[in-house]
């Protein structure tokens, strides 16, 4: 039986994979992200790694360095991936980013806040990334509808404060998944999503409904970070 899935994405800077066996990220240049979609049987690699040989000795390039580097980037991706499919996100059109919100939450989004919060903290603490993921995936059996920008908003908002009474860490992850729960506890669904940026490299974690980004740090302004796994969704 194979593990957990990999799941990636791709973008003219490379791709960024996220094993959920691990939790780990790999940021990958754009040469060895093309070696993401070659196939994995010996002689079909061997074929290909000649031919895309051959195209870089047109341009000047070393024969013997080009084979020898392609080589030993395909073998650290048959290492990450172990046998394992690869999820690969579609692209998706540009998402509206909205900045630190100003909302005043109800007294009932407050409440599932906290719950949230702590919920998330400990899911983080003392489970797997893949467990974590599945949670995440199980709430929205929870009965709802999908969240208005201003019902995110509320939800990130009242994590937001929850969080400055927490004396650890309360970073984008332990963040955006106890908006996801909040939404959920309060019948408004959010999505969670996992992604990654390239320039400079980087992971985050974010809150998005209705297109928007919600409730991004106004001191990290370098978008866009593309999606990698987005809860809910079809990248299972």
């Amino acid at each position: 039986m194979t593990g957990p899935r990999l799941h990636a994405v791709r973008g003219p800077a490379g791709a960024a994979v996220l094993d959920l066996a691990t939790g780990r990220w790999t940021i990958l240049d754009p040469i060895a992200a093309g070696l993401l979609d070659w196939p994995t049987a010996p002689a079909q690699r061997a074929t290909l790694i000649e031919e895309a040989t051959a195209r870089w000795a047109t341009t000047g390039a070393d024969p013997g360095l080009v084979r020898a580097g392609l080589t030993a980037a395909a073998a650290d991706l048959d290492r990450l991936r172990a046998g394992r499919p690869v999820h690969h996100s579609p692209p998706g059109p540009p998402l509206a980013v909205r900045f630190t919100p100003d909302a005043r939450p109800a007294p009932h989004v407050r409440v599932a806040a906290v719950a949230a919060l702590a919920a998330a903290l400990l899911l983080l603490r003392f489970l797997p990334i893949r467990h974590v993921v599945a949670v995440a995936r199980a709430v929205l059996r929870l009965p709802g509808r999908p969240a208005r920008v201003r019902d995110a908003e509320a939800a990130v908002a009242a994590v937001r404060a929850a969080g400055r009474w927490w004396p650890g860490r309360v970073a984008c992850l332990e963040e955006s998944l106890a908006a996801h729960l909040a939404g959920a506890l309060t019948g408004r669904r959010v999505h969670w999503v996992l992604g990654a940026r390239f320039a400079p490299h980087g992971a985050h974690a974010w809150t998005e409904t209705e297109r928007h980004v919600v409730g991004q740090d106004e001191n990290d302004r370098l978008w866009p970070y593309l999606p990698v796994l987005t809860v809910p969704g079809s990248n299972r």
